[in-house]
């Protein structure tokens, strides 16, 4: 069996038994020389990040590129404005994030993350944070890390 193959099987492996994806045979996935591309639909951004987690998982795996879209179930939409706030709130529960150094704008389930910290770890805080809200198709983060010397 191709090194390929035996990834692609590994991966679709991990899909289905991720109890957090509940339609794991909508992932196409495709393997080449350790790259691995994932396709296909998803109900959450959150079941697009564990796709992807556990396709970085598997022995073998050095990239993943991640084009799985996320398509909302009507149980699963949020109006932007309740998505901020929840947002909002996950951010203020943070221990490990300055009071006030992060903002949001969600535009059309489309979250982005703005604003300043001094740690690299203090911005995927803030992404993990509101990443598994239901409600956003995707999220951008344009926080500036501003490492102290």
């Amino acid at each position: 069996m191709p090194e390929s193959t035996r990834i692609e099987d590994d991966i679709l492996g991990a899909l289905t038994d991720d109890p957090r994806l509940p339609a794991p045979r909508e992932i196409a996935v495709q393997a080449y020389d350790g790259t691995v591309t994932l396709r296909g639909t998803v109900g959450t951004f959150a079941q697009r990040r564990a796709a992807e987690k556990d396709a970085k998982g598997v022995t073998g795996v050095f990239d993943v590129d991640n084009e799985l879209q996320v398509r909302l179930m009507d149980e699963y939409a949020r109006e932007d404005a309740e998505i901020r706030g929840a947002a909002l709130q996950n951010l203020m529960w943070d221990s490990e994030l300055p009071v006030g150094a992060i903002d949001m704008k969600v535009m059309d389930g489309w979250l982005t993350l703005e604003g300043y910290v001094n740690h690299q770890y203090q911005s995927d805080a803030a992404f993990d944070d509101v990443s598994s809200l239901f409600g956003i198709y995707g999220i951008t983060n344009k926080i500036t890390v501003s490492e102290r010397v």
